[in-house]
């Protein structure tokens, strides 16, 4: 039965990252409606990170009803990573609204809620450590009685809990805020401006809404709290920063490639700047094989440069 569920849980999460995908929210909240109909448990809310589809799917949606009922299962979702108490009050509820009485003086009824309670004992137990699983790992971070090392590990935490990709993947944030803070106190040995500028760092980069993916890695625990304490910004930065980055370097290394070779002296291109007539091109292959060069023109008056397509 659970192989099926998770199968019918995958079928639609991608359906809804193409949606996502597409912006195109026609379907969803059939969708929706299925998944409320599915007993989800933590389990499968990891295996299948259907939370991180609905999520992307109320962001981009305009139907009220479809926000609504996307906030509602990402809620009821959350109660999952409650505590263990949560299993044995339920049950209890059931009991009261079926019209059972919840005491155990009663004669045959007793066996059976022993092992209805010891059932939700050990579901309890065992999503508890699906639950901590990622940090198990990992040592806890000790207590501090600091307040700025107890503001730090708050906001780290909330960090963490942007997009609220931790609801599918089911990290504990606080614990995880708490170790990437002691890693960060434990190299600075206080809380002076450097351990601030780190914790700030840290912090900027785990909010950026255009950088899920470093996010997720530390929730997944592919990047563990020691590294996440230490890296450089570079590797923190996102995707599309990385790409500006290397862009910005590949035209550097064109320009001084053209600076040293010096280029051929024309008067065919007039300035934007000077209006003067005395420039030097250089043709750089930026493209395939297959595709003209790329003309680079230099004003030898004004030291204005541009591109020519």
């Amino acid at each position: 039965m659970g192989k099926n569920e998770e199968e019918e849980i995958i079928r639609i999460a991608k359906k809804m990252d193409k949606m996502a995908q597409k912006k195109n929210g026609s379907g969803a909240l059939d969708l929706l409606k299925e998944l409320r109909s599915v007993p989800m448990t933590l389990e499968l809310l990891q295996s299948t990170r259907i939370g991180m589809s609905v999520n992307a799917i109320r962001k981009q949606s305009t139907d009220e009803e479809v926000t609504s009922l996307a906030k509602s299962l990402i809620k009821s979702w959350k109660k999952l990573l409650d505590g263990p108490a949560s299993g044995d009050k339920s049950s209890d509820e059931k009991r009261k609204e079926q019209g059972a009485p919840v005491s155990p003086s009663q004669g045959s009824p007793e066996p059976k809620e022993e092992s209805s309670s010891s059932n939700s004992s050990s579901k309890s137990e065992h999503a508890d450590v699906s639950a901590n699983t990622l940090i198990n790992t990992f040592p806890r971070a000790p207590t501090t009685s600091d307040s700025i090392r107890i503001k730090c590990r708050e906001l780290l935490a909330n960090a963490l809990q942007t997009g609220e990709d931790y609801i599918a993947i089911g990290a504990d944030c606080d614990e995880l805020g708490a170790q990437i803070e002691e890693c960060i106190f434990q190299e600075f040995k206080n809380t002076d401006m450097k351990y601030k500028n780190r914790v700030r760092s840290r912090i900027s980069n785990l909010k950026d809404m255009k950088n899920p993916n470093l996010r997720r890695t530390v929730l997944c625990g592919s990047v563990t709290p020691e590294q996440m304490a230490k890296m450089p910004a570079e590797e923190m930065a996102s995707d599309e920063l990385k790409e500006m980055r290397k862009n910005l370097t590949k035209e550097a290394v064109r320009d001084h490639q053209m600076a040293t070779t010096g280029g051929t002296q024309t008067d065919l291109f007039t300035c934007g700047k000077c209006k003067g007539k005395c420039c030097t091109y250089t043709q750089v292959q930026t493209r395939s094989a297959d595709e003209p060069m790329t003309t680079f023109v230099f004003c030898n008056e004004c030291g204005n440069r541009w591109k020519f397509c």
